[in-house]
């Protein structure tokens, strides 16, 4: 069993920057893709960012592309969302969720694990 646990979260300007961590326990993180998603007030959760094992595969969603990047410490069984040039239409719940195969994917159905989630709110 994994736990993943979402810090980071907050309310900031239009423009701004945060940085979401999340913590994994357990030492099977390093074999384990991570994943960020976010779901918005009566939407449905979307993809946003994930990472392979190795951290060498990333990809992202269209609209966030440029101003998201995903990184990894497995020495710290923890990874990270950085977000900068934040837009109001990115204020929603974000998640973050691992997969045992290891192999990024933007496929929700994919994912293991998942956290509790951190509220992003961005005032325009």
């Amino acid at each position: 069993q994994v736990q993943l646990v979402e810090s980071g979260g907050g309310l900031v300007q239009a423009g701004g920057s945060l940085r979401l961590s999340c913590a994994a326990s357990g030492r099977s993180f390093r074999s384990y893709a991570m994943g960020w998603f976010r779901q918005a007030p009566g939407k449905e959760r979307e993809f946003v960012a994930t990472i392979s094992w190795s951290g060498g595969h990333t990809y992202y969603a269209d609209s966030v592309k440029g101003r998201f990047t995903i990184s990894r410490d497995n020495a710290k069984n923890t990874v990270y969302l950085q977000m900068n040039s934040l837009k109001p239409e990115d204020t929603a719940v974000y998640y973050c969720a691992a997969d045992r195969s290891g192999a990024a994917t933007t496929t929700p159905q994919r994912y293991d694990y998942w956290g509790q989630g951190t509220q992003v709110t961005v005032s325009s």
